[in-house]
């Protein structure tokens, strides 16, 4: 049955609540009657959405539902979403101006730009696999972002929101992975080593003559293309056969030119001005386009940079070669003499470094300047190989320093040298994406009494939960349904007597027998150092933590401690207890006494962080044990309420999703009313008594992890 569509003054009940605002300019009784004449579905569509981007904000989603009416009839669905997506994400990173910007050019967004918006490639979708596409490439390492349209500066690769170019999904993944690997061949193949600015200004017509060098380059790097990924370059003439006319026959001398192995940027600066003359230019759907202003941008910001950074590093190289040719018995006393070969063999760029003709491996640090100063020379400049001198740089104004985590957060809030996660937004129902800014930084060791007045107090029962562990240590386990083994498997022998009588073939998996199991556990514990946790709770949590490494010593597990707060997604902090390659010694002891309240409990980032971690870990039982007071909150913003326990719930969902088990104990006796709907009904335990948590918490460790 068709669903009967909402009367204007039932659409205006919600606007009012959804776009309620101390002013009076959004006339909501007019949005409502042009929802009227719509039919259900599109009614739905568009309040829902509304509802959605007004979580946001209130203006954009106002904006929204007075385009989406005209919009619906000529546009995808998918394509209006994406959109909407895309207006929430630029509001996240730049404010209502840019996005309001945004919102306005969906009116021109039709559908002759892209005739197949409902398979189209979005770009958060794709940008996760084509991230790593890029990482495996040969040459400088380059970001992916997310932009107006297809173009490179040399450091980072920009893609439009949606590439919608072909009927099929599969197809316009495809085309945006082959843009993808053009834009990364021409930082790859030396495309932007000149200044193009300056190269069109010698033609009468500048815009003419950098259309006809790119496509010039376009060739080139499509051969390079068919040599390095062979693969992709059959999916690249594919796609062109299907997109793209025929190369002219005036430009088919060129591309046999540009189409050898030694051919360079220099060989397509040589064909420029025959190429100029053309009065035919082709175009490919895959090349992006050409931003000169950007990469002379990018390029100057990084001349200098890297070649103070490579001299530095290259006379810490001298001076450990001469430490060491001074420790040799009869070490020569002569200058050293460095030596830098640049390796290109089958596209894979390499440098062999020689002192006084002995080769040398370079660190990574090294390798990475030197490739970058190749791309942009195609050769290692002599000046850029001697040795800085004493004094010469600054190493603090050369390299990036560690920001201080404390006085970072001072004045105009910083993202430089921060980890930046996503945090799921209810209302929005997606990913604000970059959203929340954390920094680890190390819990200070506090060298007192209380690892030793913690054993004392609690003298018994450590030695009683060192029994259990130890015999958790040596326990055997009994594994059924065996080909062989010690004695009959009764349940086993008599469902295969009842196979055997209906016809069936009989089992002979009749057996059991006791193995001992080698436990492959990895567990990392998420300490709440939120300010609530001030006085006994803070003393208990710290207690268990003591208790709790005692026992594991003694088990063998891996494990880490990691404690966490945060004051707004602009700080949030992760505190280092314990990483998983630190020994129990007495500076993790230390800093176990250490812990401290801090700000408030926003959880989702330091969740989605410790996954991180987790993942990096070789173990077949990965757990994420969380040790809190409260509800996820922070009281500067949209955290409270909902909205975090829904972003809390979707990051225990993500961890869940890579094979982590979490649970979570917590000491808010109203913790039944959101627990069971972030963790599950049998991922958490409620304690009522903070005094509980030290005698509780290894018991419970035993029971999740066997």
């Amino acid at each position: 049955m068709a669903l009967v569509p909402l009367t204007s003054a039932d659409m205006e009940k919600n606007l009012h609540v959804w776009l309620e605002t101390e002013f009076t300019y959004f006339k909501v009784e007019e949005l409502a009657a042009e929802l009227t004449a719509l039919e259900r579905d599109e009614q739905d569509f568009i309040l829902n959405w509304i509802r959605r981007i007004a979580s946001t904000h209130i203006t954009l989603a106002w904006q929204f539902g007075r385009r989406a009416p005209a919009l619906l009839p000529r546009m995808e669905r998918r394509l209006l979403e994406a959109w909407a997506i895309h207006t929430c994400d630029v509001f996240d990173r730049t404010g209502l101006q840019n996005a309001l910007r945004i919102m306005e050019q969906v009116d021109s967004f039709d559908e002759a730009q892209h005739p197949h918006d409902a398979a189209g490639a979005l770009f958060e979708d794709i940008a996760p696999i084509l991230g790593n596409f890029v990482c495996g490439l040969s040459g400088r390492r380059l970001k992916l972002e997310e932009g107006d349209a297809a173009w490179t500066d040399g450091e980072r690769i920009v893609l439009p929101p949606l590439i919608a170019t072909l009927p099929d999904l599969d197809d316009n993944f495809q085309l945006a992975k082959i843009t993808v690997a053009l834009l990364w061949a021409q930082t790859r193949f030396g495309s932007l080593r000149i200044d193009h600015a300056t190269l069109a200004a010698s033609y009468a017509d500048p815009e003419r003559a950098l259309t006809r060098l790119y496509a010039l380059e376009i060739l080139r790097l499509s051969a390079h293309i068919a040599r390095e990924l062979p693969g992709l370059h059959r999916q690249m003439q594919r796609l062109r056969g299907q997109l793209d006319p025929a190369l002219p026959a005036s430009w088919q001398p060129y591309e046999v030119t540009l189409s050898t192995r030694e051919a360079t940027l220099d060989d397509s600066l040589a064909l420029l001005a025959a190429a100029y003359e053309e009065a035919d230019c082709p175009q490919w759907s895959d090349q992006g386009c050409l931003r000169p202003d950007a990469i002379a941008a990018a390029r100057a910001a990084r001349l200098d940079i890297e070649k103070a950074r490579l001299r530095i590093k290259l006379a810490e190289l001298l001076d450990e070669h001469q430490a060491n040719q001074a420790e040799a018995p009869e070490a020569p006393i002569t200058p050293p003499e460095l030596n830098v070969e640049p390796r290109d063999e089958n596209g894979q760029l390499d440098f062999d470094i020689t002192l006084d003709d002995a080769p040398i491996a370079p660190p990574d640090g090294v390798k990475q300047l030197l490739t970058s100063v190749y791309l942009d020379f195609g050769e290692i400049p002599p000046d850029y190989l001697t040795p800085a001198g004493d004094g010469e740089y600054d190493p603090n104004r050369v390299f990036d320093q560690p920001e201080d985590t404390d006085s970072v957060w001072q004045g105009t809030y910083h993202e430089k040298g921060a980890e930046l996660y996503p945090e799921w937004d209810h209302g929005r129902q997606h990913y604000r994406k970059n959203w929340c800014v954390m920094r680890e930084k190390p819990v200070t060791p506090v060298y007192d009494d209380f690892y030793r007045d913690t054993l004392g107090k609690h003298a018994g029962l450590v030695r009683h939960l060192r029994r259990k562990f130890e015999a958790l240590r040596d326990e055997n386990r009994l594994e059924k349904r065996q080909t062989q083994g010690d004695e009959i498997d009764l349940d086993a022998l008599i469902e295969a007597l009842a196979d055997a009588r209906d016809g069936s073939e009989m089992s002979d998996r009749l057996f059991m027998r006791t193995h001992r199991a080698e436990r492959n556990i990895a567990v990392a514990f998420l300490v709440d150092m939120s300010g609530s946790t001030k006085g006994w709770i803070n003393e208990a949590e710290r207690e268990a933590l003591i208790l709790l490494c005692e026992a594991l010593e003694l088990l063998g597990d891996r494990y880490a401690i990691y404690g966490f707060s945060g004051t707004t997604r602009k700080r949030c902090e992760l505190f280092r207890i314990k990483t998983f390659d630190d020994r129990y010694d007495d500076e993790v002891k230390a800093r176990i006494s250490g812990i401290r309240p801090q700000e408030y409990t926003r959880m989702g980032f330091a969740l989605r962080h410790m996954t991180k971690l987790l993942n990096q870990i070789e173990a077949k039982t990965r757990v994420l044990v969380t040790l809190s007071d409260g509800r996820p909150d922070d009281y500067f913003d949209v955290y409270r309420g909902v909205y975090g326990v829904e972003d809390t719930r979707m990051a225990l969902m993500e961890a869940s999703r890579t094979g982590i088990h979490p649970f979570c104990i917590t000491l808010d006796r109203e913790a039944r009313d959101y627990l069971p709907h972030m963790y599950g009904a049998a991922r958490y335990i409620i304690l009522d008594d903070v005094r509980q948590l030290p005698v509780k918490v290894t018991d419970i460790y035993r029971r999740i992890t066997t």
